[in-house]
């Protein structure tokens, strides 16, 4: 494919997605209150610092980073019959309003001086609890606005590509905001982010969801049933859980291969996580130039390459190797949301598609906290540099194997095309 029509093909689907009225109206609210995530990456570890007992700082920072993520997947598993009847629009509203109001608690308490561990412990993870739906319910707004599987693509594209580029934007903000007026106040600007948001999708007209979304009327089976019934959704689930689950020692292995093994300093560390987010946010922004090939060959091809950029960084302790194996990394990752997305959103019927992506969210975020809790035994077993070349053999291991399986199968050997419906047949096994 000539990459110059490729570009002008994407520019359309920018542009047919952008005037889509919905779209227009939710998406600068999801790019305002990924920002102010990416702030709170910062704020939300150093504020625990400086509330924790004496002796005790380790104990309430990895407690406050977890409630801050991991209670999502239990939201996405017990909240399920109350949110059954919102619309996407609607979902991503509700997670909004709660982190608005859970966060600006947090941030009130603190600039006062009555924040105790564990209320803030508390307070994050009721603003966590819906946060699985909300994602869900911004790809099901993709989904169900946007007909052509191209323009879906787009669409996911652009949501992965805000959540990078806030990993490059937001802790720099973060950090100079800290050290200006403290991390209450950068809480509560992640507060009025997700207000932002919260408006944003409340305000959608219920006319405009039901123009392109699927009533609550009509009947769906559960995520987790639909799941189980579509053999090659399950499969994807597996992988990604298992990638994820690879990746997760790498948090742990890299600051304390560059403390202890390249004897560098925070800067040096925030400066590999800086080339990653950038490379992942080129990566995220030019996902719909991969639209043309079967997703599931262009799945493994990431995995087996996300394996291989981590080579530098285990076999030589020197920088350079590194930093650039991690920005090509960050390269190679960044479709993977978009193109794994797509694939959920062309095989999943509408009207169950939020409770699907709530249920996957559910089953994934877990799969990167055990990786990261193994890790660290295995740092303290066999060193940083040696974590990180286990992770980079292993996650390379995983994408031969899932190669060979899909290959006697002839999963998805050609791109599929969707029409208006948005779905297609099954593939072929």
């Amino acid at each position: 494919m000539n990459p110059g029509s490729g570009v002008r093909s994407w520019a359309g689907s920018v542009g047919r997605l952008l005037r889509q009225p919905v779209l227009r109206r939710i998406l600068p609210g999801v790019l305002v209150s990924s920002l102010g995530d990416g702030m709170s990456m910062v704020a939300v570890a150093w504020l625990a610092v400086q509330i924790a007992p004496a002796g005790q700082a380790g104990v309430w920072t990895g407690l406050a980073v977890a409630a801050y993520a991991l209670p999502a997947p239990i939201g996405a598993a017990v909240l399920a019959r109350l949110v059954r009847g919102m619309r996407a629009a609607q979902l991503v509203a509700a997670d909004a309003s709660v982190r608005a109001v859970a966060l600006g608690t947090v941030a009130v308490l603190a600039v006062s001086g009555l924040l105790e561990p564990v209320t803030y412990v508390a307070l994050l993870a009721v603003s966590s609890l819906l946060h699985a739906w909300g994602n869900a319910g911004a790809y099901t707004l993709v989904a169900e606005v946007l007909p052509e599987e191209e323009d879906r693509l787009t669409g996911n594209a652009l949501l992965s590509t805000f959540a990078q580029a806030a990993f490059v934007v937001g802790p720099a903000l973060a950090g100079g905001l800290t050290a200006l007026v403290g991390p209450g106040w950068v809480i509560g600007v992640d507060a009025a982010s997700f207000a932002v948001l919260a408006v944003a999708g409340w305000t959608v007209r219920a006319r405009q969801a039901a123009a392109v979304g699927v009533t609550a009327a009509e009947p769906a089976a559960g995520g987790w049933r639909t799941i189980a019934d579509r053999p090659r959704l399950l499969g994807l689930i597996a992988v990604t859980c298992a990638f994820f689950f690879l990746y997760g020692p790498v948090e742990v292995a890299l600051p304390v291969h560059v403390a202890h093994g390249l004897h560098g300093s925070p800067g040096l560390l925030g400066l590999y996580w800086t080339v990653f987010g950038v490379g992942a946010t080129a990566g995220a922004l030019g996902a719909p130039l991969l639209r043309r090939r079967a997703p599931w060959p262009v799945v493994v091809g990431i995995i087996v390459g996300w394996g291989a950029t981590l080579l530098p960084l285990g076999l030589t302790d020197a920088v350079v190797p590194g930093l650039v194996g991690l920005a090509l990394g960050g390269l190679v990752y960044g479709p993977f949301t978009a193109i794994s997305t797509a694939l959920f959103q062309r095989d999943t019927p509408p009207q169950a598609l939020s409770r699907v992506l709530a249920a996957r969210t559910a089953l994934t975020t877990p799969a990167t906290a055990l990786g990261t809790l193994l890790g660290g035994p295995l740092v303290a077993a066999v060193g940083g540099r040696h974590t990180l070349l286990i992770s980079a053999v292993l996650t390379i291991a995983l994408g031969a194997g899932v190669a060979a399986a899909l290959r006697p199968a002839r999963f998805d050997r050609r791109p599929a095309h969707t029409g208006s419906g948005g779905s297609t047949s099954t593939m072929r096994a």
